[in-house]
């Protein structure tokens, strides 16, 4: 099968010939037929996240049909289509695990980080983590629903009930939580770099309530804010935003170094909280909502062999909306 994997070297992937891999006991073997770019694929590829398994196969965002399965499992028919996420594997039995916190699990493996992804033709995942996909969307459409809209999901539910919510960066998370948020009667405000007026033209088509730049003060005090790019000065510039008791929510897997900021910006009771991961639960109730609200995934499709070109375009913010490699 052709795969494009990790050359850490030259920070980036490149294109490889492996053997179909072989479903083991309770995995299944997908044929890939989408997946979406994600940041924390570019965070593998760069470095920021350390010791990945040696020259894995990027991406955990598959979307795919069921062509094998291996020893005991039957959760997912042969021919169905299924979903892949970011957490391949839990172990269930950990005091994270008992107590509903699988995304904390001390044995966690994640879909092409330590486990190979699918940046290729062909990808073996855990049963267990693979959702079914809903009719509304198609393979490309769907992909992107996998991370970007499951943490993000995750991201929204952590920030509270709030009406006036800050969403940080408005890249393939934010154009999902905007939908989301809107819906549920929310007002939103994207901030993006100064000179992106593209992406803050894109936020406002959503529905979002004022867009504008993410070094400015927001226009109105926020209930909470939501952080989806990976730059630690942000979190003070949210604090500065959100009102008292606000919440700010760090929702990527990797940030820069957060720069001391006063105790005053702290105060009054607000709240500072990272998102990690997600479960299982997560993704069946986010699943389940998007089609009624519903979320409308704006995706650019393009061949395996341009991984490289999309990490690279990912990696100097050329991307409005999500990327999604068709093997």
């Amino acid at each position: 099968m052709r795969a494009m994997a990790l050359d850490a070297a030259a920070r980036s992937v490149r294109l490889e010939s492996r053997p179909v891999p072989a479903p083991g006991p309770g995995q299944v073997l997908i044929r890939v037929a989408a997946c979406a770019v994600c940041r924390t694929d570019l965070h593998v590829v760069d470095g920021d996240l350390p010791h990945p398994k040696s020259g894995v196969i990027p991406g955990h965002e598959i979307v795919g049909r069921v062509v094998a399965r291996g020893a005991g499992a039957d959760r997912h028919a042969i021919g169905a289509r299924v979903g892949v996420p970011w957490l391949g594997f839990a172990c269930g039995t950990c005091r994270f695990c008992a107590r509903g916190q699988e995304n904390l699990c001390d044995a966690a493996r994640y879909t092409g980080y330590q486990v190979d992804g699918g940046y290729a033709e062909f990808a073996v995942a855990d049963e267990r983590f693979c959702f079914a996909i809903p009719d509304a969307y198609s393979d490309v459409e769907a992909a992107p629903l996998l991370c970007a809209g499951l943490i993000g999901h995750r991201a929204l539910r952590m920030a509270g009930d709030g009406k006036r919510i800050g969403l940080y960066g408005f890249g393939a998370a934010a154009h999902i939580v905007a939908q989301v948020a809107v819906w549920e009667g929310r007002e939103v405000f994207a901030f993006t770099r100064r000179d992106d007026t593209a992406s803050q033209d894109f936020a406002r088509g959503l529905g979002c309530a004022w867009a504008g730049a993410s070094d400015g003060p927001a226009p109105v005090p926020l209930d909470a804010a939501i952080i989806f790019a990976p730059v630690g000065a942000l979190v003070p510039a949210a604090l500065r935003a959100v009102d008292k008791g606000g919440v700010v929510v760090c929702a990527g897997i990797h940030m820069s170094d957060i720069p001391s900021f006063p105790y005053a910006i702290l105060w009054e009771e607000r709240v500072v909280r990272s998102v990690a991961n997600l479960t299982r639960r997560d993704g069946e109730e986010f699943l389940a909502l998007a089609p009624r609200v519903p979320v409308r995934i704006a995706a650019e499709a393009l061949p395996l062999e341009q991984a490289p070109a999309a990490l690279a375009r990912l990696r100097a913010g050329q991307v409005e909306g999500a990327l999604v490699l068709v093997p």
